[in-house]
């Protein structure tokens, strides 16, 4: 096994029930949408996941135990090919109701911010954070919308703990610890695709000002689309949490647009869930 390099003996942390589990399943269709085997998996992540993390809710938000169970599983599918070593580094999720403000280029706790409070010059709203050498954190009204109905091209803690697994090596630079060969592929074609978008990208917005489309004016969807959201050609970094995002909630879209992208994420997440299973 490629992540064999971090092994400890531990005590086993408390197994998850089987009412539970069945309650989460009913709830989960990423989780339900797993084989079994990859299903056994998970829930022992998920196990160690809640045994090592703290789960801290802010400003007045209660998350039961099914809640929790529900944020860990989801936390634990990226770590469904690399296990329980990709929790090293951090140890605790803040949870917040929603959104929440963070100041521009700073790292340091997030203020609460009202749904509907304008967000002022400097700062800026985000449904999720991951620091580096810090905490994750997490809007539960969005993650909670994406448990129970995941959108295509959006889950929230999957993007967030992409970047958890992106510093495992000590740079945040979208390529997680590989083995040296794979490594060597994966900058390669994850270079190329990130490239390609930003490309794209740019070749849209000269079109739209050949067209006279302003900046403040909102383009049909039609001439607004990329094959993936656009945020991933923030850097590369982002591009492999939206990536991940695509993997496991519309991987046909991901192979679609960038098929070598697609093959490497499966060789390291393992198979995408079905999102037919009922």
């Amino acid at each position: 096994m490629p992540w064999a390099w971090w092994r400890r003996w531990r005590t086993p942390p408390a197994e998850i029930d089987d009412l539970r589990w069945a309650a989460l399943l009913a709830r989960a269709p990423l989780v339900r949408g797993l084989d079994p085997l990859r299903q056994a998996r998970l829930r022992g992540l998920a196990a160690r996941f809640l045994d090592g993390k703290a789960i801290s809710p802010a400003h007045g938000l209660t998350l039961d135990d099914d809640d929790r169970l529900a944020l860990a599983s989801h936390a634990c599918l990226p770590l469904l090919g690399i296990g329980e070593a990709g929790l090293r580094g951090w140890s605790e999720v803040i949870v917040h109701p929603g959104a929440f403000r963070v100041e521009h280029g700073r790292h340091g706790a997030p203020h609460d911010m009202d749904e509907l409070e304008v967000v002022e010059d400097g700062f800026e709203d985000r449904e999720g954070e991951s620091w580096e050498h810090g905490p994750m954190v997490l809007s539960w009204a969005d993650l909670d919308a994406e448990i129970r109905a995941p959108e295509p091209g959006y889950q929230l803690v999957v993007h967030e703990m992409a970047h958890k697994l992106d510093a495992l090596d000590g740079v945040m630079d979208g390529t997680p610890p590989l083995p040296r060969d794979w490594q060597r592929e994966w900058a390669r074609d994850f270079g190329a695709a990130f490239e390609a978008l930003n490309a794209e990208l740019d070749a849209r917005e000269a079109a739209a000002a050949r067209h006279g489309v302003h900046d403040d004016e909102e383009p049909d969807e039609d001439e607004a689309g990329t094959r993936i959201d656009p945020y991933a050609a923030e850097a590369p970094e982002e591009f492999f949490a939206v990536c991940s995002e695509y993997h496991f909630t519309a991987p046909d879209t991901l192979r679609a647009a960038f098929p070598a992208v697609a093959e490497h994420l499966e060789r390291f997440y393992g198979p995408a869930p079905r999102l037919d299973v009922q």
